[in-house]
């Protein structure tokens, strides 16, 4: 049986057996000036890698990579670079997690509001109102940990006052520290029947509940990857919003092709379409092109951002 070895595993057709040492940063300098990353302040680059680790770092130096058996880097590549790269995705983290934060505060008023008032304070403990009934149940699961976890005085209050309730505060409690992520799944989960399914879709002028509900998954995720410190840039992004055809509001002249949905550009553009709507006066492309313009050695392609994305009418608004 034949065995090879590729970045300290030891391969084989059967399994992979790890023995790969732990290295000190001196030995990790080493390694990527000998594969040919040029570092030319080797004081600067130790500090760097104390204070984040290599593995992370590895993200933002694999695209200078030409061999990436081999893990050689291409023809002046610099560390500096690739310190450029690490900073600008977390300004651009900061940037989408603000953004993010208004459209998950329009989306809990306007569930709580019309869903409330439609279907009662408790309607998202109501299993007659959505599709799947399992998916339901791990919501809620959700939703008693979070409950469980608030150090919210008006959550410790209510339990205080109402101990013999076995219900959940109401919705105008509950959803009050409910998470994003199950916040997209409890709307995405609403029977179409629920009328308020549709008149929120409407008021977010995404026309009916068959478009927002993939939009808000992805937006969860990538909330999820701010919160959590992800590498942002040149992602392969797991959502796939469901772009629509002729939207009521600006949107975009040249919808880039299915192939490029999974980069960041499409879900930046739902974004700012959902943002328009709640803050019309928004900076939000304002301030992505003061990022771009003080990042200028950040390659926009890899975030799927065309030459000419601040033309659309998108993004005029």
């Amino acid at each position: 049986m034949g065995y090879t070895f590729w970045e300290g595993i030891l391969v084989c057709n059967r399994h992979m057996t790890c023995n790969k040492p732990a290295t000190t940063i001196s030995d990790q300098l080493i390694q990527l000036k000998t594969r040919g990353l040029i570092i030319a302040d080797e004081p600067l680059a130790a500090c760097f890698l104390s204070n984040t680790s290599y593995y992370r770092l590895a993200g933002y130096w694999w695209p200078m990579q030409a061999d990436k058996i081999n893990h050689l880097f291409k023809p002046n590549s610099k560390f500096e670079d690739v310190i450029a790269l690490y900073e600008f995705d977390s300004a651009l983290r900061l940037l989408l997690f603000n953004v993010i934060e208004r459209i998950e505060i329009a989306l809990r008023s306007k569930m709580i509001y019309h869903l409330s008032h439609e279907h009662g304070p408790w309607w998202f403990q109501d299993s007659n109102l959505f599709i799947n009934s399992r998916e339901h149940i791990k919501t809620l699961a959700h939703i008693e940990d979070e409950l469980q976890r608030s150090k919210d005085i008006f959550i410790k209050d209510h339990f205080k006052r109402y101990k013999n309730d076995q219900r959940f505060p109401p919705s105008w409690k509950t959803l009050e520290i409910t998470s994003f992520g199950s916040l997209s799944k409890l709307y995405g989960n609403l029977k179409p029947s629920v009328k308020s399914k549709d008149i929120i879709a409407w008021e977010f002028k995404t026309v009916n509940h068959t478009f927002l509900p993939s939009w808000l998954q992805s937006i969860a995720q990538i909330r999820n990857i701010c919160a959590h410190h992800g590498r942002l840039w040149n992602k392969n992004l797991p959502g796939r919003p469901h772009l629509l055809s002729r939207p009521p509001a600006p949107w975009l002249a040249s919808i880039p092709p299915v192939n490029e949905h999974h980069m960041l550009y499409v879900h930046a553009c739902c974004m700012k379409y959902l943002l328009n709507v709640i803050n019309p006066k928004n900076q939000y492309c304002q301030e992505m092109s003061e990022l771009l313009d003080e990042y200028p050695s950040v390659d926009q392609q890899a975030l799927g951002f065309p030459a000419k994305w601040k033309t659309e009418p998108l993004w005029l608004m």
